[in-house]
């Protein structure tokens, strides 16, 4: 198996790349994304002397192969790991210490999207941004994939699908490829649900007085499910400064995704003032935003149509594979799938 296709170049697709490039010598693997970054909603922007993480907040260390491979395989110049605590609060705004459970919080100067492209950048692997795939098609010399500018992609011995699971479903159901095992792997697609995330990223000229590095929201009933503070990443935020990162819940993300994002900055900055407890913090400096329509799965997938799927040379990977909405999850089963890959079982 020489000839591997990867549709979006989130983290596992990274992975798994990163695994079929060491593990088979004469591998030749393309990947096609959609948009101009890679890694997914592990996502980074910069602005002046910004750099903030606007998707995942950060990578934990639940996983012993994804700790080595950020720590030891990959270059760790960079690496930055907030020490502060997550603290929680409650529908009434209330804050409480004590939700911290993870080890380390790790993301780079550089911000998350360093992970894929230290990945990538290890590999031969091309590339391709900006290419949105449209189709899918089983032939007689393989898999291709036709892109919306209408170029075509292939043959490829295998396929790997990285979209979240609703744009997989989609790609399935338009897809050239005559076997009951495309309907059923669609139909468990399209049964993974997922929790929207409605984003604010908000720039103040002063600090914050506060001990804790993130809050979250444990009942799940205020608007706001996930603040934190981006200047306690080194290298994020100019000294003197904060920024936040205010992530709504998925009702009220829901709610206001197409609404007019000047008034729903507004609202989260007001929300994050009456948590926080600082006025100040309705009327920030700069503000950017965000909307994750496909963000957080919350469940995983029927592991049958994805095994037999297999047989026929395609992959599906990603966090919603998984089954846990998090990097470091998504990695591991980036892993995984290249394993797979390579050694094809």
């Amino acid at each position: 198996m020489t000839e591997i296709g990867v549709v979006g170049a989130g983290a596992a697709a990274a992975a798994a790349t990163f695994v079929v490039d060491r593990t088979v010598p004469d591998a030749d693997v393309t990947v096609l994304e959609k948009s101009g970054g890679v890694c997914g909603r592990a996502a980074t922007r910069r602005h002046d002397e910004l750099t903030y993480d606007y998707g995942a907040n950060y990578l934990k260390s639940d996983d012993e192969r994804v700790v080595e491979l950020v720590t030891d395989t990959l270059d760790a110049d960079g690496m930055v790991d907030v020490t502060e605590p997550v603290y929680t609060f409650d529908a009434s705004g209330e804050v409480s210490p004590g939700r911290d459970a993870d080890d380390h919080k790790w993301s780079y100067r550089g911000g998350l999207t360093q992970i894929a492209k230290r990945l990538f950048g290890r590999t031969d692997a091309t590339v391709h941004r900006r290419t949105r795939v449209e189709r899918l098609a089983r032939t007689d010399d393989g898999w291709t994939v036709t892109d919306t500018d209408g170029e075509t992609w292939g043959a490829f011995d295998a396929v790997l699908l990285n979209p979240p699971a609703p744009q997989t479903a989609e790609l399935l159901a338009s897809a050239a490829w005559d076997s009951p095992v495309r309907e059923t792997l669609r139909a468990a697609a399209a049964d993974v649900a997922y929790r929207s995330v409605w984003t604010a990223v908000l720039r103040y000229p002063f600090t914050l007085d506060v001990p804790y590095y993130g809050l979250v929201n444990t009942d799940k009933e205020h608007a706001v499910g996930w603040i934190s503070r981006e200047e306690c990443k080194p290298g994020h935020v100019p000294d003197g400064e904060s920024l936040l990162v205010v992530q709504a819940n998925h009702e009220w993300s829901v709610d206001q995704y197409e609404a007019d994002p000047g008034g729903n900055v507004s609202e989260l900055a007001a929300h994050a003032a009456d948590i926080i407890g600082d006025d100040r913090l309705t009327e920030p400096q700069w503000t950017d935003h965000q909307g994750w329509r496909y963000a957080l799965p919350e469940v995983g997938v029927d592991r049958g149509p994805v095994d037999s799927a297999r047989a026929a040379g395609v992959y599906v990977l990603g966090d919603w594979v998984a089954g846990e909405g998090r990097l470091h999850a998504a990695l591991a089963n980036g892993l995984d799938v290249g394993e797979r890959v390579a050694y094809g079982v």
